[in-house]
């Protein structure tokens, strides 16, 4: 798997701001018959962000394990349903809810006084970019930089 995202001889054909940028520059390049399987696009310069959704207290902390052991529960009560005797399909259904949403409220519980407050707040985390750089094989590169120079508007920089 990792051979694909490889070049024998890599060169640098470009460097671009955006995403979009850099994909309208292979769209250019394969509009006008270049090989494109032999380009790369890298995101380079790689930022962690992280955004705090909001803080945690108790109520939060056991309200989100009860959520989720409803839904973990009705997925396990759904499938007992399907083996449970004639009439009883409800009852393993809200069983499986029930006994998820007690499991999810101790584990998650559990978890936090574990943390003993050494985080309390939730957060969702990406990984970006700041450019994107077109690498392409080495025996490509004047190809593609006379095609690129001819694109629209071309704002690229080596």
């Amino acid at each position: 798997m990792a051979q694909i995202f490889s070049l024998e001889y890599p060169q640098s054909l470009g460097v671009y701001d955006d995403y979009a940028a850099a994909q309208k520059a292979v769209d250019h390049l394969s509009d006008h018959d270049f090989p494109v399987e032999n380009v790369l696009i890298v995101g380079t310069d790689l930022k962690q962000l992280e955004r705090v959704t909001g803080r945690l207290t108790w109520g939060r902390v056991i309200l989100s394990g009860v959520a989720g052991g409803a839904w973990f529960g009705l997925l396990i009560g759904l499938l007992l349903g399907i083996f449970a005797a004639e009439g009883q399909w409800l009852e393993a259904v809200l069983t499986g809810v029930l006994l998820g949403v007690v499991w999810g409220a101790i584990i998650a519980a559990v978890g936090y006084a574990m943390s003993r407050g050494q985080r309390d707040f939730s957060s969702v985390k990406t990984i970006l970019p700041s450019k994107y750089e077109l690498l392409v094989e080495h025996k490509y590169l004047a190809q593609g930089q006379t095609l690129l120079g001819e694109m629209p508007g071309a704002a690229t920089t080596l």
